[in-house]
């Protein structure tokens, strides 16, 4: 389990980052800056380390450095809260991947219930345009506090429940199908 929540934090990097830095300086141009350049120095590290990077690593670099530089390049604020809606839908087309929530699940997960895997890598796809489409809805009403309650609230507990969700029912269908095995 650690090493897969250090594979979500690897890949949230340049996220977290943005999120931290603009916190601590509201300067927008400042944060986006690091996390791109933290996106593209994690991705050339770990090349020049020759480790195997995936399509996801690429896709999510990718939509890094394109809204990050479409955002200094703009700095238009309506483009601002319209790009979390770009990134989840994004972020869900990726996911449409087949078999991509295989490099989060430990080992003997995927090789219990990867038919299960696989079924809920489509439903956090599901999930991703979801909240790209409420973002959208709730950002075109023009209020920033119902925007920010939106993404840090809604958007993020609705990931952490269906994380906690997703983790209770691998677990039943796992001893369930080990009991199955053992009769």
């Amino acid at each position: 389990m650690k090493d897969v929540f250090a594979r979500l934090a690897s890949d949230l990097l340049s996220a977290i980052l943005f999120l931290v830095i603009y916190l601590l300086t509201d300067n927008v141009v400042l944060a986006t800056s690091i996390a791109v350049a933290a996106a593209i120095v994690q991705v050339t590290y770990a090349r020049i380390k020759g480790k195997t990077l995936n399509f996801m690593t690429y896709a999510s670099l990718a939509l890094v450095v394109v809204l990050g530089l479409v955002t200094l390049l703009t700095n238009d604020p309506r483009f601002m809260l319209a790009k979390p809606s770009i990134a989840h839908f994004g972020i869900g087309a990726i996911m449409l991947k087949r078999g991509w929530m295989m490099r989060y699940v430990p080992p003997s997960v995927a090789e219990t219930i990867p038919e299960h895997v696989t079924a809920v890598g489509y439903l956090w796809a599901a999930l991703m345009f979801a909240i790209a489409v409420g973002m959208i809805a709730v950002a075109a009403t023009g209020d920033l506090k119902l925007w920010a309650f939106y993404i840090t609230v809604v958007a993020g507990g609705a990931k952490i429940l269906a994380f906690a969700v997703q983790y209770i029912i691998f677990r039943i269908v796992i001893a369930s199908r080990v009991r199955a095995a053992r009769a």
